[in-house]
């Protein structure tokens, strides 16, 4: 028991050593910093939004229409309603980072399953799910979901399954060739040899091992459902008006540029932002869990 109990916890030791290492590399890259700060901040106001936002974002002033940044009581001005733009670009975070997170969420979980099965099993199971990656990677990514919400109609859970369904296949790759690497070696011939179920060595053996470039693609991949959606939003096929979304305000604003750029300008920032902050974190996470790539910045 004793030399069991040394043995968890040199394990647990060695884990602990290897995340404050991570953590470390992660650190003294600045601009992965930068990002997680502004990400932080993004969080807290959207998750605080109710607290944070000066008024009602549905809350129409018809009196009071495209007012200039620094009104009384509307810091970023009014749109073409007369709502309070800074209340509604707050409440508008809570959509848009929902949706980058469930997209992520559904396409990573389903790209990872198929792409471990097809790596593991490879012969006819791999042949059918490569053939659906190849029929998905052949239509333009945009078209396809436009085509499919014309289908299904615009509205934020259709753009949320819809993007995730239609993301799958560059997680689905990245984890069939991990995998492929990985079930020759000792440790997991050990495992099958043992007489360990294809479950239990997928998925306690395999899969924490493919865990890290599924990670950093995801951190990379919310951005562009970020943006996808507000394309979608742009083009009339994502979130639906009055719905405070980043791309339905800039949809909202292209009418009224010359008479109120600030209706797109906002909007467009937070979405600039977003995406670069999370772009910041991607890299750095890659920076900090390639080893090659830690050993450099050390």
């Amino acid at each position: 028991m004793s030399k069991e109990r040394e043995r968890i916890e040199e394990t647990e030791g060695t884990i602990r050593s290897e995340f404050a290492h991570v953590v470390q590399v992660f650190f003294r890259h600045k601009l992965g910093v930068l990002g997680l700060v502004m990400l932080v901040a993004f969080v807290a106001i959207a998750i605080f939004a109710p607290v944070v936002a000066p008024c009602d974002p549905y809350e129409m002033d018809l009196a009071n229409p495209f007012l200039p940044p620094g009104s009384p009581g509307h810091i970023l001005g009014t749109d073409n309603f007369g709502r309070d733009m800074l209340s509604r670009l707050i409440y508008g975070s809570r959509i848009s980072l929902l949706i980058g997170i469930v997209v992520v969420s559904i396409s990573s979980v389903l790209g990872s399953l198929l792409g471990m099965v097809a790596g593991y099993y490879g012969g006819w199971v791999d042949a059918l799910v490569m053939r659906l990656v190849e029929v998905f990677y052949s239509f333009p990514f945009l078209i396809l979901v436009i085509a499919v919400m014309a289908i299904l109609g615009p509205s934020i859970f259709n753009v949320m399954w819809v993007l995730g369904v239609v993301s799958w296949p560059l997680y689905a790759r990245l984890v069939r060739a991990q995998v492929m690497a990985l079930k020759s070696e000792d440790f997991i011939k050990a495992a099958s040899a043992l007489g360990c179920s294809d479950a239990r060595i997928m998925f306690r053996h395999i899969l924490p091992n493919v865990l890290t470039p599924v990670i950093v693609s995801a951190t990379l991949g919310i951005p562009s459902a970020i943006l996808s959606s507000a394309s979608l939003g742009f083009l009339g096929f994502g979130v639906q008006p009055p719905t405070p979304e980043w791309g339905a305000m800039v949809s909202e604003a292209k009418d009224f540029m010359l008479i109120n750029s600030n209706m797109i300008i906002w909007p467009g920032l937070c979405i600039f932002l977003v995406v670069l902050s999370f772009n910041f974190v991607g890299d750095a996470l890659r920076d900090a869990l390639d080893p090659r790539l830690a050993k450099q910045l050390n």
